[in-house]
């Protein structure tokens, strides 16, 4: 069973400017993950999922051997290029992201969920760019990705007059062309979408 650690906001935990954003549903950070407590070098055994709004939920679960090999088996044979490796890598994020709804009550997690629907069964783009940016380490630890690196999640709209926003992303290598992995814009389980990280932050979104 996961263990479970339910966490308020603390006025020490936070600066104000960081507090007001979280309250809109999403954070500045884009370099390191939402609190210390989340585990930044998962193992498929051991990892941590947020939920709730501002991962205000933390659960730590862990997947069986044969959950695992089921990821590694996405991957088999090594894919040929970036692009095909990208569509790999939304097929895996998926995969974990409905194991990991099973495990921590999110399966009926539902598209764009924003400040208004906060309960720990939802997730905002906070709590699925951290989950996401989680399931790419555990595909990058496991030496599962060659043409691709995580990267430090990235915000778009703050303070420009757009609702804040953030993606976890990859960069592709050789090179360094970054791309958005949002799992946001659909409901859990879904593939997230990959896209140019430029493309993203102009405010792209999911046609109707």
């Amino acid at each position: 069973m996961p263990r479970r650690q339910h966490h308020l906001r603390s006025r020490t935990q936070a600066i104000p400017v960081l507090a007001a954003v979280l309250a809109l549903g999403c954070t500045p950070a884009r370099d390191t993950f939402v609190r210390g407590d989340i585990i930044t070098a998962p193992v498929p055994e051991r990892f941590s999922v947020c939920h709730g709004h501002g991962c205000r939920w933390l659960d730590t679960v862990g997947l069986t051997p044969e959950q695992w090999l089921e990821v590694r088996r996405l991957f088999e044979p090594p894919a040929p290029d970036a692009a095909a490796e990208r569509r790999r890598i939304a097929t895996a994020v998926a995969y974990l992201e409905r194991l990991s709804g099973a495990r921590t009550g999110t399966a009926g997690d539902l598209a764009m969920t924003r400040f208004d629907r906060t309960g720990p069964d939802q997730l905002d783009c906070i709590d699925e760019s951290t989950n996401t940016t989680t399931y790419l380490r555990l595909l990058e630890s496991g030496g599962l990705l060659r043409h691709h690196a995580v990267a430090p999640r990235a915000t778009r709209g703050l303070f420009i007059g757009r609702w804040p926003h953030t993606t976890a992303v990859i960069r592709e290598i050789p090179g360094a062309t970054a791309y958005a992995v949002d799992s946001w814009f659909h409901p859990n389980g879904a593939a997230p979408e990959i896209l140019p990280l430029e493309v993203w932050r102009d405010g792209w979104r999911p046609g109707p």
